[in-house]
């Protein structure tokens, strides 16, 4: 299993709406995660923005394809793609940088 982490910037004037729209993910989305391997999947948001998030899934850039094939996360980066700072202009599912994992308490 591999452990994914990574790091986005959620803009500071809406961060109150985007803690709202994860209050109520649309449930195909979450269908969706779940058939492409996304398991163990949590959001962490700081005050000031910082979005930590985890995963772990057998195979992250299969997971990530197998999301792009599907048009319900089409419709949720449109949706989200406002919510975040990008300074390269790319979409959120795209910015996810994976952390390099130094320690693990097994």
């Amino acid at each position: 299993m591999q452990r994914v982490c990574f790091l986005l910037k959620v803009r500071a004037d809406r961060l109150a709406e985007y803690r709202e729209r994860h209050a109520a993910v649309w449930p195909e989305m979450l269908r969706a995660l779940s058939r492409s391997g996304w398991r163990n999947y949590s959001l962490f948001l700081r005050e000031d923005g910082l979005l930590v998030g985890y995963l772990e899934t057998e195979d992250f850039a299969a997971a990530r394809a197998a999301m792009e094939a599907t048009d319900v996360n089409a419709r949720w980066q449109a949706e989200m793609s406002g919510f975040f700072e990008s300074p390269d202009g790319a979409r959120p599912d795209e910015a996810m940088r994976p952390l390099t994992e130094v320690f693990h308490l097994d």
